[in-house]
């Protein structure tokens, strides 16, 4: 059982960026909804642009990639 906790302990660094920008990722999009497709809510004069699967999955991977950027950026 020690073993097992010092093999992942050993892979934490590697990923832990990454994992940080998946947790804030999840965040903006629970608390936003961004990347879903929008449904207007009462009347806004115009009609609402759906959007299709692969644009919503191309808005997270972008959400994904700049939560790594900003993630790894040093803090001033």
């Amino acid at each position: 059982m020690a073993e097992e906790i010092e093999k992942e302990a050993g892979k934490a660094p590697k990923n832990e960026g990454d994992q940080v920008a998946l947790e804030l990722m999840k965040f903006i999009t629970v608390t936003t909804g961004y990347g879903k497709s929008s449904a207007n809510a009462g009347f806004t004069g115009k009609a609402a642009a759906s959007r299709t699967p692969e644009e919503q999955a191309d808005a997270l991977l972008e959400l994904f990639q700049r939560c790594r950027r900003a993630v790894k950026q040093p803090v001033e």
